[in-house]
């Protein structure tokens, strides 16, 4: 069964479905960056990583939010996708209409050993073009590893 893509502005109404399609995902995230303790709820996370200060949008498949992104004009700062639609093309699709939104020379950061999200960006065009060490924003208990992207 194919999804049936709307992407649209982010609604107050759709942060239950928000945090419902970014914990699981976020976990996997931390999982994959050695990182599992990091882990905090988007009911926590959203105020401490200023996801709000970020234009949101969500991309829904018959009425369900099925995954969201948040950027600025030069970052891509949040991406996450319901993992039960995972590999059918929310990501892309979602970055597809962010990089339509965003500078030339927008960044991206992505957790040393999150290689489905280096994937995903490299598809686009996105390559590391340096590593930053520093602490989990935050969650600043944690020293992080980050891959800095660019599109070449």
């Amino acid at each position: 069964m194919s999804l049936q893509l709307n992407i649209r502005k982010y609604e107050e109404k759709d942060f239950e479905r928000l945090c419902q399609v970014h914990d699981p995902a976020r976990k996997s995230e931390l999982e994959y960056a050695g990182l599992p303790a990091a882990f905090l709820p988007l009911s926590i996370a959203a105020e401490r990583e200023g996801l709000f200060e970020y234009q949101v949008y969500v991309a829904e498949d018959k009425g369900l939010v099925v995954g969201f992104i948040a950027f600025s004009d030069t970052e891509l700062a949040w991406l996450y996708v319901d993992r039960s639609c995972a590999r059918q093309g929310v990501g892309s699709e979602l970055m597809r209409f962010a990089l339509e939104r965003v500078q030339d020379d927008a960044e991206i950061e992505v957790l040393d050993g999150n290689e489905p999200a280096l994937a995903l960006y490299a598809k686009f065009g996105f390559t590391t073009v340096r590593m930053v060490t520093g602490v989990m924003p935050g969650n600043e208990r944690f020293p992080v590893t980050v891959h800095v992207l660019e599109r070449q």
